[in-house]
């Protein structure tokens, strides 16, 4: 398997009508070993104690869980790692700190986890010098207490499990995705172009790209998974840009990204999705240019998180301006466009 040589893998399986019924546990290790995967049962069941398997995108932890016909299994068996990250002295901006969890507001070009070619200098190193052993550690070696993640190269609010009680409770309520549980998660993005509506709903599943592994997109129900983004235009600059607020009712990975450029507005500066629109650069001003070249990543911010305290029931809410090479970027646009 993947796992076995470095690399995370997952695996999705649907339960089939003579199925339903069997034990999560039973059910995974006739599946991985169908499809020629070397995992023992014993290694399942720990992997699904330990928050790895989700059961129609809800997280369950029981390995005596009795699946159901329908039902679709997720599996992600982390990367194997040699060794345990350990803490390193990077500066956190910590919006709120209990004992059970911390909310950071993660800036621009930090990795959230150890992976290839990002063994250190990322937001779980920092983790570890700040929490110390107070750290959940159910996530697996190479990310304790993540619960949720940003790419590389968006900024933004995050919440972060400092105990395993706390982690469950954040797996099930991000995994809930906002239907019975309180979540709420909105970003700021600077998109190319203008929509023609103030706002609307991208509701399209997401899985690898066909061809580009490394990539996103929108593919057939049947191989993708449910992804829904609600957005509504803040601020047009003329034809050639916007302020989009993007409101997340799943949480999957580069959905926004994604979501934005197939209805035809990229995120300003996305080397992934908005290679296409280089050229559109040209139209703008020189400051704002100017400005896009210094942000040098994709125009996206994690500014609105709000989700009940997984221990306390408490609601929490947090809200976050954009960084500095966002707002001269936004400022360049708005004065260009008059």
């Amino acid at each position: 398997m993947a796992a076995e040589r470095g690399k995370a893998s997952s695996r999705a399986f649907r339960v089939g009508p003579e199925r339903g019924g069997e034990r999560l546990d039973r059910f995974l290790a006739a599946e991985v070993s169908a499809c020629g995967l070397s995992l023992s049962r014993t290694r399942l069941k720990a992997l699904i104690e330990a928050g790895c398997v989700a059961v129609d995108d809800a997280l369950v932890t029981d390995a005596s869980f009795c699946v159901r016909a329908g039902q679709t299994i997720g599996l992600e068996v982390p990367a194997a790692t040699d060794a345990a990250p350990v803490g390193q002295d990077i500066p956190l901006n910590v919006a709120f700190e209990d004992d059970h969890l911390l909310v950071i507001d993660k800036p621009a070009g930090l990795v959230v986890h150890p992976a290839a070619g990002h063994l250190d200098g990322t937001l779980v190193n920092a983790l570890i010098a700040h929490c110390g052993a107070s750290l959940s550690g159910i996530g697996g070696v190479r990310r304790p207490g993540i619960v949720h993640r940003l790419d590389k190269d968006t900024s933004g609010l995050m919440v972060v499990a400092k105990t395993d009680e706390a982690h469950h409770g954040l797996a099930k309520t991000f995994a809930d995705h906002g239907k019975t549980l309180s979540l709420t998660r909105e970003y700021l993005c600077l998109a190319w172009g203008t929509p023609t509506r103030a706002s609307g709903v991208i509701d399209a599943p997401l899985g690898r790209h066909a061809v580009d592994r490394e990539k996103i997109a929108i593919v057939p129900e049947a191989r993708g998974r449910h992804a829904v983004t609600h957005w509504r235009a803040l601020e047009r600059f003329g034809a050639d840009a916007s302020l989009i607020a993007c409101r997340l009712e799943t949480g999957r990975t580069h959905q926004i990204r994604v979501h934005m450029a197939s209805m035809g507005h990229p995120l300003l500066g996305d080397p992934v999705y908005g290679q296409g629109f280089k050229s559109k650069a040209a139209r703008l001003s020189p400051q704002a240019q100017a400005a896009l070249k210094a942000l040098a990543r994709q125009a996206l911010h994690a500014a609105v998180l709000g989700f009940a305290h997984p221990v306390t029931g408490a609601p929490l809410h947090f809200e976050s301006a954009p960084p500095r090479d966002m707002l001269d970027l936004q400022a360049a646009l708005a004065a260009g466009a008059k």
